[in-house]
């Protein structure tokens, strides 16, 4: 496999880099753009737009540009390198993708060109309370009367749900199965607040609300489930971004930083758990690239395993990269106004988000008895 970036990709990642980090390389512009609602700045959200970055997965004729899975993890990556607050991830690849894997052909070119262009924000309604990260939905139920669909139910938490301009829901369907619905936002009540992470979510309550079926309808679990091993694999991206700049970041503290008249990186000990991050992040994106390449190129259960795996050793080396950039920060790693804090909270968001390690390791450990038997060595 080919792991290097060719021309096109390395001019797409330096154009993103230059966009956001001029936005946001300067932390405090971060802080004051989450402390206001919608939690993120409609300046670089069109911005964004214009680039193409908002359409970078979809076909051209739906005002995108056709990339792959590369292309979306190199921007995921810059966008978490400066904890940009832009809902790609829940608004392009996950509503977005599944408008663009169900949807039929005149809500492709409503839907998604007006997400391409910056006009409009999707958000993908579908964790329950008391759910665990199925591609099924129970607490929403659909119901029929002819043509006409409504829906019953909460959902929450829904990452922008109170500023999308439409809803994309899972719902339980009559005869069994979870449907995908295509919701207004404003018809449907909305409670939004503030996360740990800076970011913006919801309750969004819907009650005899109105809904139409994303394409055809029916049954809709398996498109669900692939959309959210992709979204699995674009996070695992953002969180290279974030662990590099975490990584970074205590580097230089270690090297700057004085006790006893000397520098922290002068402590040998200091020096080896900083190395341990580094194994870690590495270990991390290479496999997180190598999901991705597979996700190109295949589907169903080889793709799913991969992004578990991805999203397993992603989890693992977060946690550790994070805590650790804290621990060696010592006090000031503490405060909320400190960058590194910061990152280690969107880890921890993204690592929830899609399902956590141990629910990746125990999908993969489910697994294990499907594998060819091996003679231990001697």
């Amino acid at each position: 496999m080919d792991f290097t970036y060719d021309e096109e990709q390395q001019a797409l990642r330096d154009a993103v880099r230059g966009l956001v980090g001029k936005a946001y390389a300067d932390f405090e512009n971060r802080r004051r753009t989450v402390a206001d609602d919608p939690g993120f700045s409609e300046k670089v959200w069109q911005q964004l737009a214009e680039m193409g970055v908002l359409g970078l997965p979809f076909d051209e004729q739906y005002g995108g540009m056709g990339a792959g899975g590369i292309e979306v993890g190199i921007v995921a990556q810059e966008l978490g390198r400066v904890l940009a607050p832009e809902p790609f991830l829940t608004a392009v690849v996950l509503a977005g993708g599944l408008v663009a894997a169900a949807g039929s052909e005149e809500q492709k070119t409503e839907l998604l060109g007006a997400l391409s262009s910056g006009e409009s924000v999707l958000a993908f309604a579908h964790a329950e309370p008391g759910s665990r990260w199925s591609p099924s939905a129970s607490v929403v139920r659909a119901s029929s009367s002819g043509d006409s669909w409504t829906l019953d139910g909460v959902k929450e938490p829904v990452v922008q749900g109170a500023r999308a301009d439409v809803l994309i829901v899972s719902a339980a369907l009559p005869d069994g199965g979870t449907g995908l619905f295509v919701v207004q936002g404003s018809d449907a009540a909305r409670e939004g607040y503030a996360t740990h992470d800076g970011g913006r979510a919801a309750r969004v309550t819907f009650d005899g609300t109105a809904a139409v079926p994303l394409g055809a309808g029916g049954d809709a679990t398996g498109i669900i489930a692939r959309v959210l091993d992709i979204g699995r694999i674009t996070a695992a991206n953002e969180a290279i971004g974030l662990m590099e700049v975490a990584l970074e970041t205590t580097s230089a503290y270690l090297k700057s930083r004085k006790q006893f008249g000397v520098t922290l990186n002068t402590f040998q000990a200091l020096t080896f758990r900083a190395a341990d991050m580094y194994v870690s992040l590495e270990l991390a994106r290479s496999l997180a690239l190598w999901a991705t390449m597979v996700l190109d190129t295949e589907s169903g259960e080889e793709a799913s395993v991969a992004a578990s795996r991805a999203a397993l050793q992603v989890s693992r080396a977060g946690r550790h990269i994070g805590q650790e950039a804290i621990q060696l920060h010592g006090g000031i790693g503490m405060t909320a106004e400190y960058s590194i804090g910061s990152y280690t909270s969107r880890l921890t968001a993204l690592d929830h988000l899609l399902g956590d390690g141990n629910h990746h390791l125990s999908l993969l450990a489910a697994g294990v008895r499907g594998y060819d038997e091996v003679d231990p060595l001697p």
